[in-house]
């Protein structure tokens, strides 16, 4: 099975989770990626001091789509997950854990994929800074 996990969670991710998930002595190489929530942006006069993220209820199917894409015909096998709800600086906002016989693949679809999310999964966030402004990011791609 190509997709070993692909979830929208209001829960804390498991880094260790996403990893056991893929775990399979087929395969010699094993990438995982974690986004998490940064106390900067580039575009912020104070410092980000959360991210609430909200999700279309198709969010789950579209990742499943993503990760397929991916995925394409290679021996990849994926979990991986995008955290909705209010997170503070340091929490992960998502997940992606790719195993494959060889690390080219594996870091062709982590990145893919990673890409893929950010563009096309519809999650959107409010940042949220330390002065109480608020601005959505993230809309539109």
């Amino acid at each position: 099975m190509t997709i070993r996990l692909a979830q929208i969670s209001t829960e804390p991710l498991d880094v260790d989770a996403h990893r056991a998930a893929v775990d399979d002595p087929r395969m010699g190489a094993e990438i995982t990626f974690v986004g998490r929530v940064r106390d900067n942006d580039e575009d912020a006069t104070t410092p980000v001091v959360a991210l609430e993220y909200s999700a279309h209820p198709d969010a789950e199917k579209t990742l499943r789509t993503l990760i397929a894409d991916a995925v394409g015909e290679t021996d990849a096998i994926v979990a991986a997950s995008h955290r909705v709800g209010r997170l503070e600086v340091g929490e992960a906002a998502v997940v992606v854990s790719v195993a494959s016989g060889h690390r080219g693949v594996a870091y062709d679809v982590s990145r893919a994929l990673i890409e893929a999310i950010k563009h096309s999964l519809p999650i959107w966030k409010r940042q949220i800074e330390a002065d109480g402004a608020t601005v959505w990011k993230g809309l539109g791609g």
